[in-house]
């Protein structure tokens, strides 16, 4: 197995046995890679940050954390693509409001499973796929346009450190978006939804990560889970004596937060 390729994979279960039974599923796949074990919360929560898993399979009823509170316990960029394995059915909207790949409820059938780690195996290539595009670009930025050689070595100003394109996956693609094209983002837990061009894109990304990554000239937070594009607001509205409502060209209408609204005292 090419071990740099290979799907790092954590199970966490606090029964033995369920943990034999999925480790030797998992043995039939070449892809994965089993790094560990887990057969509570806080060894899921060490394990997680030391491993640096791309997959996890993970148990909601577990001693001292269950399997929500695991992933509580981590940082947005801590979490790697999650499948609950559970013999309890009543979680599963949870489980996908958390943006879990999948949930598997015990007992299944050996090709149920496959399935989902076939969808797990592919939402991870794809992520890959878009961090090495972000990287690629990256590096490209700091060639020369003219002729190709690296640019000197001068101390960047902020200006020059905002990002231009992001790579977003979509649907088993990566679509490379012009930040100018970016009418407002919202965020969505550890992802952030991008709306531009009348679509709607889900990115793996912080809210407030992508904002220190965006030019502050022309993206304005507006509350705590909304950032738009200055050069997108058609007009302001007021709605009484404290309410502001910014009106973007695309006909979204999101409201600004009371600590947001100075921002926009001097055009009112």
């Amino acid at each position: 197995m090419n071990t740099a390729a290979a799907i790092r994979t954590l199970i966490v279960d606090d029964e033995p046995l369920a943990r034999e039974g999925l480790r030797l599923l998992l043995a039939t796949d070449p892809e994965i890679l089993v790094v560990g074990e887990a057969g509570n919360g806080p060894d899921a929560v060490r394990l997680i940050r030391e491993q640096r898993p791309d997959l996890v399979l993970l148990d909601v009823q577990m001693p001292e954390l269950n399997g929500f509170e695991v992933l509580a316990r981590l940082g947005p960029d801590e979490v790697p693509a999650i499948i609950f394995v559970t013999a309890y059915d009543q979680y599963a909207l949870r489980a996908f409001d958390i943006h879990a790949l999948d949930y598997l409820l015990k007992p299944f059938r050996d090709d149920r499973f496959h399935d989902a780690i076939g969808r797990a195996k592919a939402q991870i290539r794809l992520t890959r796929m878009s961090d090495l595009s972000q990287r690629l670009m990256s590096v490209l930025s700091t060639y020369g346009e003219r002729d190709g050689t690296p640019a000197p070595a001068t101390p960047s100003t902020p200006t020059e450190s905002w990002v231009r394109r992001l790579a977003i996956r979509d649907t088993g693609r990566v679509v490379f978006l012009d930040v100018d094209e970016i009418e407002y983002i919202e965020a969505a837990d550890y992802y952030v939804q991008i709306h531009a061009g009348g679509k709607a894109y889900l990115h793996r990304e912080t809210m407030q990560s992508l904002e220190a990554r965006l030019d502050p000239e022309r993206f304005m937070r507006i509350h705590r889970s909304a950032i738009v594009n200055s050069r997108r607001i058609r007009e302001l509205r007021s709605e009484g004596r404290r309410e502001l409502v910014v009106v973007l060209t695309g006909g979204a209408e999101l409201r600004v937060a009371r600590s947001h609204r100075e921002k926009f005292q001097h055009l009112r």
